[in-house]
Parts: structure tokens; C-alpha cells; sequence
């Protein structure tokens, strides 16, 4: 990439003299375009998003390469355009798609692995957390429902198989709208009557996650994608319009400004760091559409997280670092500044990276790994069939003198070759001759199963997780061979979900529980079904629903993260052999927590929703009043602090 020394000169300019809109900027700083602060943050966000995008975009040419294997299209060249406008039925060059193939496997192993109600698990530090820890987590469930949030972890982990990382960005987000309430008419000769009316508000708050394109990603190139809260920043690029950043700088109470600012540039509204250099144009709708017209109004923006000491940079007092979120758009115009202000004081950005190295800020995918193998054969497919495209035509060898060539090359069935007048009477033995051809790629069809298997121990794939049986006879299908080499295959995939789950699921879990703790202001009704019924329906006397309020949450909580397997995976005979043995033997049976046993069997079976078929038993009053007595039970207002 070409040393930009200054990005903005003479780019975008701004013509200040025309209006002047008259913000009321944060902390009372002068953040108007022009001003000295002003153009030092553009300064320091444009020199950081240059120091990122030059390693970044190092890496663009492999990524496209996977883009071109993920998109099953190839390009076709004159001589193939030539063969379609002949005849488009005949074959032409392909990509065959086992790289897309594997990456849908190991895609449906993580969905399996992570995505299981709750998504998100908690458990509270002491006793008296308890109660604040499972309503914390039903919360979030809610949340990860309403805002469909496994859409988002999907598309990070296909960006880190197919990438080498995925990132995702956990945000506390409000969803303005309309609201239809009741609203009372009053009437002083008769009673009060009801309409239906619609007020502005929030209709929603919650916990949500935003997905970060990697080809627009602007991490500290100084430390390991895997250590990105370690960085001095961390920004990317978000393609906007000018339409919704003006309505978020209304409903912002004034941590949105500038952007009407924006309508002042002379020039371009994209980002020079912003260029669309993805190989997913190759297929149909894949690519962003290149602002070449009028009849939008785009805007690229550069979100940026920094570490900055205040002070040195005329924001604050503070002469210690702090963390910093700042927004640029059009590469000229600063349209938010403020300190992040957040509970768990960490960048809020969380990446998976499941073949990282511990040292490199753009880590080698699964895929690129695997490119090699991929493009060899998609060569000796191809090959393949552009042999049988040329060998199934007949090749002949005629003498014109002899023949009527007009006769031959007419294409339709059970037609008449006659002979010119000077071979009548000679017979037809020796007219016309077939030049002998041969397929050279014959063997390259039984030659590709030999790569797709070495891709497939490269990939920790294999013929079971892909759903269907493995190739051979009945001695290569034995119960122990098939559940050996099972057990491998998880292994390997286990492995991939649990880094997964340690470095995204945990800060995910982690910074939503934050959020919820910081930001929740309305009360939220639950329901006391799921795997805490029993403990819920005995703490709040068998009612279904209860109400959780933004202080009942204010508790140590720890994350529990999955371990990386699937329902299924770890079902074994043993399990059920010991089972029944403890359903047998009493004695065991006053040292083995059977029931605890048997969920464990079932979950492990596939069984979802174990908890939900648990007999709850409800004590009488009279049984709740002895257990006071006796000091083991509580009010509810006691143990929630009221």
C-alpha cells in the first residue's frame, strides 16, 4: 500500500463560512470543524486507521482467493464464452465446492455447541447471588432472542474460518419507535371512556451484538488479534447514510453532533480506507454497490476506541490513560468524542480467532490452509472436463475429394453423407476415417477423493460429520472403529469451540452482564420455566411469573462457559451401564446424586429441555413456617435486600 502522508489534503473540504449550526458539544469543548481539537482527533484517528489498513490490506489478495472458493463461480474466458453462446449446456470450468462444504460442517458443529437456551449462563459468586444470577441470565436471554443475536455470533465464526478472525461488537441498543397505549377521555356528565393513541419512545432495550467486516477492520497491528484489549485502539469502517446518522444524533441527548455538518463537504463521503477489495462480488448480489450515483446519500464513518491520557490531549483533567470512542465521518468531520464510560472497562469488541497463533494480528484461516488442496482440485476437475468436452466430439479424418463435406457436418439424426461422382462405384470403406483419441484424465475423478480425504484430516472433517456414511466394506464400519474415530473427530472440533468459547463467548457473556447491570432502566417480567424452575418456583411460592427490576441484578456473577461439545457427542455405554447400576444398589445410590446423573445422560443424549419434565414439589404453609422456624427459609424481601 503507498505511503499516504496526508490523507485529507485536498480531498474533502469544508466550506465553515456558509452556516453554522450551532452545536452543544459535550463537556463544553470546542468540537466544531476547524477547531484546533477538532482537527487534531481527525488527525489522530486518520493516523491510526493508516497504521492499521497497511498490514490489513496485506491480506486482502488470500482473503479473495477464499472468497472465490466459498462463491462455487468462476469468470469464464473468451474460448468458454465462446463454447456457452454455442451450446450452454455443455460444462464449463467450475470451482467444486469442498472447501464450502467443510466450512458448513464445522459451522453446524459450533451452531450445536453454543447455540443452546440459554445462550449465556450464569451463576451467582455467593449464596445470596444466586437468585440475582439466574434473573440476570433469563434477562439476557430475552435480549438474545428479541435482537436475534446468533445471527451475528454465526456470521464471527464463519469470518474466523474463513478469515482467520471474526469480531463482533456488544452494544446496549434502544429501538425507537411508535407505542400504542391506552389513553382515558375524560367526561364530566358520564364515565371516563378509552382510545387507542400512538406516542414516540423506546419500544425495546436491550443487549445486541453488530458484526465487523474483517476487509474493513482496523486493529493495533502491535499485538495478537487474540489480545485485542491489550491495543492502544481498535476501529473499523461502517457504511452508513446521512439519513440514519442524522436520526441516531436525535435520539442520542447529545453524544451524536456534527453531522449536519456533513451536508458542507465538497467532495467525496467515503472513506479512502473504505474501498470494497472482497472477492464476494463473484456472485450475484455479493458486492456493495460503488456510490457512483445521486440517488442516495452514503456516508462512510471510522469508529475508533483509543487509550489516550486526557489531559494531553485537552479533553479532560484526568493524567491517567482512559479509554476513548471517537467517530470521523467522511474522513473529515468528527461526529462523536467521549470517554466509553463503561462498567467493565474494556474495549467493547470481542474476536474469535480458533487457529491463532498467539503472535500474529491476522492470523492464517482453516480455509487458506486448505487452499492449496482446494485449488488442485478444482484444476483436475476442470481439466476433467474440458478433456471430455473435446473428446466427445468426433474428430474425423475425411478426403474431400471423396466426400460431400456439407453432408457430414449437418448435425441432425439419420442423415445421408453422399459421395462426389468420382468415388461412385468404389465403395465407401476408405472416404472417411475417426482420428483416435483418448482421455488422458480419466484417473483425476478417482484421484480427487485422495485430496478431499487429505483435506479432510487437515480440517477435522470427515464423512460422519458431514452426515453421510464413510466409503468401504462392512470391516471398515465396526462399532469401535466408528466410535474411535468419532470420538477423534470431536476432539479436534471440541477444540476449535472451546477457544471460541473462551475468547468471544466469555467477553460476550461478560460484557452483556455489564450492560444489563449499567443501563437497564425498566422492569422486566420472566418466566420461571427453564433449567432454574425448581429454585424459582420455590423462592417466589409457585407463581410462573415474576418481575425482575434493574436493582435485583446488582450482583457477582460468574460466566460459565460451554465446554465446547454437543448434545450427543459424549454419550457413551459406560454412562448407561453405571447408571443402571446405581438405579440397582442402594448404597451407592446415598453417595451418587442419581438424578443429577440421569439429566446428565439425557443432555448428553440431545435432551434440551431436561428441566422442563422436573416435578416441582411445593411445600404447604405449614411445612414453610416449620423450615422458618428453623431458620432455613427466608422472605423474599430479606434475601433481595428490601
Amino acid at each position: 500500500m503507498p505511503h499516504i502522508l496526508d490523507p485529507n489534503k485536498d480531498r474533502n473540504a469544508i466550506e465553515l463560512g456558509k452556516v453554522d449550526y450551532k452545536y452543544d458539544y459535550p463537556g463544553d469543548l470546542d468540537l466544531r470543524p476547524g477547531s484546533k481539537l477538532h482537527n487534531r482527533i481527525k488527525t489522530e484517528v486518520m493516523k491510526k486507521a493508516r497504521e492499521a489498513s497497511g498490514p490489513m490490506s496485506n491480506r486482502f489478495d488470500s482473503w479473495n482467493k477464499i472468497d472465490e472458493t466459498l462463491t462455487s463461480y468462476i469468470e469464464t474466458d473468451d474460448a468458454e464464452e465462446a463454447i456457452i453462446d454455442k451450446d450452454h449446456r455443455k460444462p464449463i470450468s467450475i470451482i467444486y465446492p469442498y472447501s464450502y462444504a467443510i466450512l458448513e460442517t464445522i459451522l453446524g458443529y459450533l451452531l450445536a455447541a453454543f447455540f443452546q437456551e440459554p445462550v449465556f449462563r450464569y451463576e451467582g459468586v455467593s449464596p445470596e447471588d444466586t437468585i440475582g444470577a439466574i434473573m440476570l441470565e433469563k434477562i439476557i436471554d430475552i435480549h438474545c432472542n428479541r435482537f436475534k443475536i446468533i445471527l451475528n455470533l454465526h456470521t464471527m465464526f464463519r469470518d474466523s474460518l474463513s478469515y482467520g478472525f471474526g469480531v463482533v461488537a456488544p452494544e446496549w441498543r434502544k429501538t425507537q419507535g411508535k407505542k400504542i397505549v391506552k389513553e382515558t377521555i375524560p367526561h364530566w356528565f358520564a364515565p371516563d371512556t378509552h382510545r387507542k393513541t400512538m406516542r414516540n419512545g423506546i419500544i425495546f432495550e436491550g443487549n445486541a451484538l453488530s458484526n465487523i467486516d474483517p476487509y474493513l477492520c482496523l486493529p493495533d497491528p502491535n499485538i495478537s488479534i487474540a489480545d485485542i484489549q491489550k491495543g492502544e485502539f481498535f476501529g473499523w469502517i461502517d457504511h452508513t447514510n446521512y439519513y440514519d446518522l442524522l436520526s441516531d444524533e436525535e435520539h442520542s441527548d447529545g453524544k451524536i453532533f456534527n453531522v449536519k455538518y456533513l451536508k458542507q463537504i465538497t467532495g467525496k463521503q467515503t472513506s479512502i480506507y473504505s474501498a470494497e477489495q472482497s472477492g464476494r462480488d463473484k456472485k450475484s448480489g455479493g458486492a456493495r454497490v460503488p456510490f457512483n450515483n445521486n440517488a442516495t446519500n452514503p456516508y462512510d464513518v471510522i469508529r475508533m476506541y483509543m487509550k489516550l491520557i486526557p489531559k494531553e490531549w485537552e479533553l479532560g483533567v484526568g493524567e491517567y490513560p482512559e479509554k476513548w470512542y471517537f467517530v470521523l465521518g467522511a474522513d473529515a468531520i468528527v461526529l462523536e468524542a467521549r470517554s466509553i464510560g463503561l462498567a467493565h472497562d474494556m474495549f467493547p469488541i470481542a474476536i474469535s480467532a480458533p487457529d491463532f497463533d498467539g503472535y500474529s494480528s491476522t492470523p492464517v484461516s482453516r480455509l487458506e490452509t486448505l487452499y492449496g488442496l482446494q485449488h488442485t482440485l478444482d484444476w483436475m476437475f476442470n481439466a476433467h472436463i474440458a478433456n471430455v468436452r473435446k473428446v466427445i466430439n468426433d474428430t474425423l479424418i475425411v478426403d474431400p475429394y471423396l466426400i460431400n463435406v456439407p453432408d457430414l457436418k449437418d448435425p441432425r439424426p439419420g442423415g445421408i453423407v453422399r459421395l462426389r461422382r468420382p468415388a461412385w462405384g468404389r465403395g465407401v470403406k476408405d472416404s472417411v476415417m475417426q482420428l483416435a483419441v483418448s482421455d488422458v484424465t480419466r484417473g483425476h475423478v478417482a484421484d480427487a477423493s485422495i485430496i478431499q480425504n487429505a483435506m479432510d484430516k487437515i480440517a477435522a472433517t470427515d464423512s460422519w460429520t458431514m452426515g453421510s456414511l464413510r466409503q468401504g466394506g462392512p470391516e471398515r464400519l465396526t462399532k469401535g472403529e466408528f466410535e474411535g474415530t468419532r470420538q477423534g473427530g470431536y476432539t479436534r472440533l471440541e477444540r476449535i469451540a472451546r477457544l471460541i468459547g473462551v475468547q468471544a463467548m466469555q467477553d460476550v457473556g461478560y460484557m452483556f452482564a455489564h450492560h444489563t447491570q449499567q443501563f437497564m432502566s425498566k422492569e422486566l417480567s420472566l418466566t420461571t420455566t427453564g433449567r432454574w424452575q425448581e429454585t424459582l418456583m420455590k423462592e417466589f411460592g409457585g407463581t410462573t411469573h415474576i418481575k425482575a427490576s434493574p436493582f435485583d441484578i446488582l450482583i457477582d456473577y460468574d460466566v460459565k462457559v460451554r465446554d465446547g461439545s454437543v448434545p450427543g457427542s459424549n454419550t457413551s455405554g459406560v454412562w448407561i451401564n453405571m447408571f443402571e447400576t446405581l438405579a440397582s444398589q442402594p448404597e451407592l445410590q446415598q453417595t451418587f446424586d442419581i438424578v443429577r446423573i440421569f439429566k446428565h445422560i439425557a443432555r448428553n443424549s440431545g435432551a434440551k429441555n431436561v428441566d422442563e419434565f422436573v416435578r416441582v414439589k411445593l411445600q404447604t404453609d405449614e411445612e414453610a413456617e416449620g423450615q422458618a422456624g428453623k431458620g432455613n427459609m427466608l422472605p423474599i424481601d430479606q434475601i433481595l435486600g428490601g
